[in-house]
């Protein structure tokens, strides 16, 4: 009996597993990846829709209300730009290319304020230029090796003893190897750029960057359909964006909104919510970003929330290993960028951000494109490495792990020329 016993023990173990595998543990081979049901994108309370008035007027806000509560947050009110202070220009930088400014934008809510600097490169010409504009991870000063950087918008000598204890004389130009900043420049694109940190700091603590400035009385985090740290990353981009329509300099019509990683996350919810961004560049931006949540395939919903539940509103997290319920899904929140171009970037090697599920948003956001008569996409297949595809909705595989490199940047260049110049 014992030897018979011992093999339906073992399949029994080995389903188990399996099973455990699909559905509480991290998924890493299509074939494992779960049948799957996504929302219907041109279906609304109202019927099917059949043309973008229809979209306009009934889905997309259908879809974007659904995002803010469940997913990302509603932002709770409104705070412009209190006062902008100029903190550096420097006409000859990169060698007589471009002019550097860096400045601060500043808050104020009642007796409450905050502030983040902005670093800005842009070309010397004679008549405005377009911008790439988002988020570093590292301080404005670890874009370039340029001296004059700002360290948070200080100088080296005026920071204080504990900025002094935080700052690495080494992380100076340490991600030059992401930031192009003279080949951007040569091709005829300002490029600003923000610490992500001095806006919202990424922990679990939201008595710090822009939050409390919308606190009503007593409250000390948000509400559960209220922003998160990736809204509120996103809604910084627009207040930037607010500075640039009266920057003399730059085409603010033009502006391109780029990101990586959770900051990719950030500029797609920056661009479903503000129409100004001409173009939004998601780069590697995987789970709550372009990625299908419902495909389980590397970082899930559940992981996310747990390791940052910062990111997302509180809502978000009753979707942990429950992607099926959620009313939305990222396909839907690339064609909120509809009609305008949208770019989505994977990495051959980073299976954390299912590459496949980026692109598979990508493939199901045309059905709204071509409400607007946008028709060749090329998505019949996943494409080879290395093979870009720059229609309306552009996207490309590259060859590597999870970063942004010069290729990244030379497509992103490409797709900007073709549909802005």
């Amino acid at each position: 009996m014992k030897i018979k016993i011992i093999p339906l023990l073992v399949l029994l173990i080995l389903f188990s597993w399996t099973n455990a595998q699909k559905n509480g543990k991290q998924i890493n081979s299509e074939s494992d990846v779960p049948s799957y049901q996504l929302p219907k994108l041109l279906e609304s309370d109202r019927g099917s829709i059949k043309n973008k008035a229809q979209w306009e007027k009934y889905r997309r806000p259908q879809i974007l209300e659904q995002f803010a509560s469940q997913v990302y947050g509603k932002v709770p009110g409104q705070l412009p730009i209190d006062r902008i202070e100029v903190l550096e220009m420097e006409t000859e930088a990169l060698g007589g290319k471009a002019i550097r400014k860096q400045l601060m934008l500043h808050f104020k809510k009642g007796d409450r304020s905050m502030g983040f600097p902005v670093l800005h490169y842009i070309p010397k010409r004679k008549q405005k230029v377009p911008v790439f504009m988002g988020y570093n991870f590292l301080g404005n000063h670890s874009i370039a090796e340029d001296p004059f950087i700002l360290i948070d918008g200080k100088k080296e000598d005026e920071m204080e003893k504990e900025d002094l204890s935080n700052f690495k004389p080494e992380s100076r130009g340490s991600r030059v190897s992401r930031w192009p900043v003279e080949e951007i420049i040569n091709a005829g694109y300002a490029l600003l750029t923000v610490n992500y940190n001095t806006v919202d700091p990424d922990i679990d603590d939201f008595s710090n960057g822009i939050h409390p400035l919308f606190y009503q009385e007593n409250q000390t985090a948000p509400e559960p359909d209220q922003w998160g740290a990736l809204a509120a990353w996103a809604w910084a981009m627009s207040r930037v964006l607010d500075y640039l329509e009266a920057e003399p300099l730059i085409s603010a019509d033009k502006a391109i909104l780029f990101g990586h990683s959770r900051l990719g996350k950030a500029a797609l919810w920056a661009g479903a919510n503000d129409p100004r961004f001409s173009i939004v560049i998601s780069n590697n931006s995987g789970c709550g970003g372009a990625a299908i949540s419902r495909r389980r395939f590397g970082e899930k919903v559940v992981d996310i929330n747990t390791k940052f539940p910062h990111w997302f509103a509180k809502n978000f997290h009753q979707y942990n290993d429950n992607e099926s319920e959620l009313p939305v899904d990222q396909h839907m929140l690339v064609a909120l960028m509809a009609p305008r171009p949208v770019y989505i970037a994977s990495a051959s090697k980073d299976d954390w951000a299912d590459p496949k599920g980026e692109f598979l948003s990508a493939k199901y956001a045309t059905s709204v494109y071509q409400l607007y008569g946008f028709k060749e996409f090329n998505f019949d297949r996943f494409p080879k490495v290395n093979s870009p595809i720059h229609k309306r909705i552009g996207y490309h595989l590259r060859e590597g792990k999870h970063n942004i490199t010069h290729y990244d940047w030379d497509q992103f260049i490409k797709f900007a020329n073709q549909h802005l110049k």
